[in-house]
């Protein structure tokens, strides 16, 4: 393509000149995306949103910049970092404009009075006036269910409960806090109890927490929002905290919701190992947005799960915050059955398999242990079929000869959990986790 080759040469070679022209770098950023040379336009997005992130040092409550920066994630494919940056957009320019101090009465000019500065317009009428971009959160309605998020950033799981192995407690919990108080509304108001609430899920790793707050909001119907850490911490003073606000601004906009944060300890550590005082305000500001300080958080469910819990605040686990602390174990035999004819669904296995055999083979297994051990079996089949021409089928015989090379990953998690359990168990947070080692005899 000489033409497109022509014009990529002569903007960059505009941007040696100007290398802080940001429409200028967008658009050769969009001609190398259309032109089909991806690698090339991606290098420019990343320039491009270092120069966006520089400009908010200067400008941090400029909302067009937000949005800017939120256009360019979604090109990168950060789609969590576009919700929150579409949401401090719609923060800030929802937020009222500061209050002005007292002007002196303005001078007259034959009778006439100088007329006051132009009037600042409302969000409202600013929605009113420009034509609804698609994919915009619109708030002139101010009806929840009216409100459409960026196509991708808020996904609606089609996975439900019946896809989740085991893990009963955890459900009848979840249950209680949100998909009773939507079917049975009025024996819940009854009793003064509103549907939402928080569930913190701790437990060795692999063993379902992401998997069953993705099934939740699949159960209900509801948008689901999974938060990393890098969507909320921030170099910059104070951008942690509101990014934390806008996520939460955002997902009250669009209820039902059920909000997941991985590794909560990371933005919910205790405060009293934190040195840094920037460290504790986001613990507060995350301690206010739990608390409904900040807004109403009816209708929404915020599922915390982490691998460490007694690295996380105790102030998160008051009543109030989150309601429900949930011990989320490795899966027992029944549900190792029911998780392994999950994993081996779809795929070319005997209808002899021995789930229940290799169930009791696999005591200690973590759901993603038993997904790697379905997928070493189907591995070792594949080269079979690669050598022979025919699909090999799974079989006992294939999955027992894969479980000689597995180990259950939860042990170590196991064995650092036991002395907390023995000397850390004041409050009873780990008798869950008490009784579960005393049935796999790792207590006295």
């Amino acid at each position: 393509m000489p033409d497109l080759d022509a014009t990529v040469a002569a903007l960059r070679a505009a941007l040696a000149v100007a290398p802080d022209n940001l429409p200028l770098r967008l658009h050769l950023a969009q001609l190398l995306h259309n032109g089909g040379r991806p690698a090339e336009a991606q290098a420019e997005y990343k320039a491009a949103l270092v120069q966006v992130k520089t400009a908010l040092t200067a400008r941090p409550a400029d909302a067009d910049l937000y949005e800017q920066q939120a256009e360019i994630q979604k090109m990168l494919g950060d789609e969590a970092g576009a919700l929150v940056s579409i949401g401090i957009a719609i923060a800030l320019r929802g937020a009222p404009p500061a209050e002005e101090p007292a002007r002196p009465t303005p001078p007259t000019d034959g009778g006439r009075t100088t007329p006051p500065p132009a009037r600042r317009p409302s969000i409202e009428e600013l929605e009113n006036d420009e034509p609804e971009r698609p994919g915009r959160l619109s708030l002139g309605s101010g009806e929840d269910e009216e409100i459409e998020p960026e196509p991708g950033l808020a996904e609606r799981p089609s996975i439900a409960f019946a896809d989740v192995g085991g893990m009963a407690e955890v459900k009848e919990a979840i249950r209680m806090a949100i998909i009773y108080p939507f079917q049975r509304p009025e024996i819940f108001a009854a009793y003064g109890r509103a549907a939402g609430g928080g569930l913190l899920l701790y437990g060795p790793p692999g063993c379902g927490k992401t998997y069953i707050a993705r099934a939740t909001a699949g159960e209900v119907g509801a948008r689901f929002i999974s938060v990393g850490i890098s969507d909320i911490l921030d170099m910059w003073h104070g951008q942690s905290e509101h990014k934390l606000h806008a996520l939460f601004e955002t997902a009250r906009r669009m209820r039902p919701t059920v909000i997941f944060f991985d590794e909560i300890e990371a933005i919910g550590g205790n405060r009293l190992d934190m040195r840094q005082h920037f460290q504790r305000t986001l613990v507060n500001q995350f301690l206010a947005e739990l608390d409904g300080a900040e807004g109403d958080n009816s209708g929404m469910l915020i599922v915390g799960a982490t691998n460490s819990p007694w690295h996380v605040d105790s102030a998160l686990r008051r009543p109030g915050r989150f309601d429900k602390v949930v011990f989320v174990a490795p899966p027992d035999e029944e549900a190792r059955r029911d998780i392994l004819r999950l994993h081996l669904r779809g795929k070319p296995a005997s209808e002899d398999v021995d789930a229940a055999r290799l169930a009791r083979d696999t005591d200690g297994f973590s759901g993603a242990d038993l997904r790697a051990l379905v997928d070493a079996t189907a591995e070792e089949a594949m080269r079979e079929a690669l050598r022979t021409g025919k699909i090999s089928p799974l079989t006992t015989n294939g999955m027992l000869r894969a479980l000689r090379n597995q180990r259950p990953s939860t042990l170590e998690w196991l064995q650092t959990a036991k002395n907390y359990v023995l000397y850390s168990n004041e409050g009873g947070i780990y008798d869950d986790v008490a009784t579960y080692l005393r049935k796999r005899k790792m207590m006295r």
